[in-house]
């Protein structure tokens, strides 16, 4: 595996958020600096697991089917990223998000 060139370095990142464990996020957010513009809380697969995905909205299927392109990381990196998903971060599992202009909204079914 290539070495990534995350735009945030590890000692560079703040305590924002005391939520424990890990949440998966796309390249396009911590490597290619996008917004977060898609989220959603899924059931965990383990107890670490917060069950978070991050994505910006743009990634295709073939892309997120390229294992390379997601990391494991800790849900407080994230937020590094991009500090709009904080207060969404309590939301229970089985909600969606969107980013609609600076805000999100809930997608409901």
């Amino acid at each position: 595996m290539e070495d990534k060139k995350f735009l945030i370095k590890p000692e560079d990142i703040k305590d924002l958020v005391k939520m424990e464990g890990y949440c998966y996020v796309s390249d396009k957010i911590t490597v290619e600096g996008m917004k977060i513009g898609f989220m959603y809380r899924e059931k965990p697969f383990d107890k670490e697991d917060t069950g978070w995905r991050f994505l910006s909205g743009t990634e295709t299927e073939e892309y997120l089917d390229d294992t390379t392109n997601i990391m494991i990381l800790a849900v407080n990196t994230v937020a590094n990223y991009d500090k709009a998903i904080i207060p969404y971060l309590k939301s229970k599992i089985g909600t969606e998000w969107e980013r609609v202009d600076d805000k999100f909204i809930e997608l409901k079914d």
